[in-house]
């Protein structure tokens, strides 16, 4: 039984990650449950063995997605790479990521469909934005921060809005040197606005 019980597991952590990655693709309308479940090996009656409903997936998927920040941050706290509002900049607004959404912020790829989602997915969007936009009014530079804590908020919403806006407009436009003046733009401003 706890073999079984194990496998089952695995397997359900399995159809999560493929279901993050293709929900961030192709959208929440662009994936079905039988290409989904084809391609984690399984037939679509075994979905049910696993979900309440495709909601249910949409909802842990997308959520698997969320906190790549506090995990950065919590890493660099026990000793891994330090993390810096400079740095998390870079490493969000740049080709690499945006030529992968299936592995990046699920908000710069799929906030239009959660903001028509269902009201699970939708309050677990919202719990992440607000952690997002903490983590980085904790990362931004300077002293007064914690003197000024809605100066610091107000800078983390406007920062957190750019990112995701920028990546979601470069991803957009079929003009190539467009989409890196975007990124590029968007990157530099964020970087030496005060």
């Amino acid at each position: 039984m706890g073999h079984s019980r194990a496998e089952k597991t695995k397997t359900h952590k399995r159809i999560v990650k493929i279901a993050s990655r293709r929900l961030r693709e192709k959208g929440l309308a662009g994936v079905g449950i039988a290409d989904l479940m084809k391609e984690a090996g399984l037939t679509v009656g075994g979905f049910y063995k696993h979900f309440d409903s495709r909601d249910a997936l949409v909802a842990e998927a997308i959520s698997s997605a969320f906190g790549g920040w506090q995990r950065r941050v919590d890493a660099a706290a026990s000793g891994g790479p330090p993390v810096s509002y400079a740095k998390l900049i870079d490493d969000y607004l740049n080709e690499a990521h945006r030529d992968d959404p299936g592995a990046g912020c699920a908000f710069s790829a799929l906030a239009g469909d959660i903001a028509r989602s269902n009201q699970r997915t939708r309050a677990l969007a919202t719990a992440q934005i607000r952690s997002d936009i903490q983590s980085l009014a904790g990362l931004l530079p300077g002293k007064n921060k914690d003197k000024d804590k809605d100066a610091a908020r107000s800078k983390a919403i406007l920062t957190f809005s750019a990112l995701v806006g920028a990546m979601a407009l470069a991803r957009a436009v079929s003009d190539e040197a467009l989409s890196r003046e975007i990124l590029k733009t968007v990157k530099e401003l964020l970087k030496t606005s005060p």
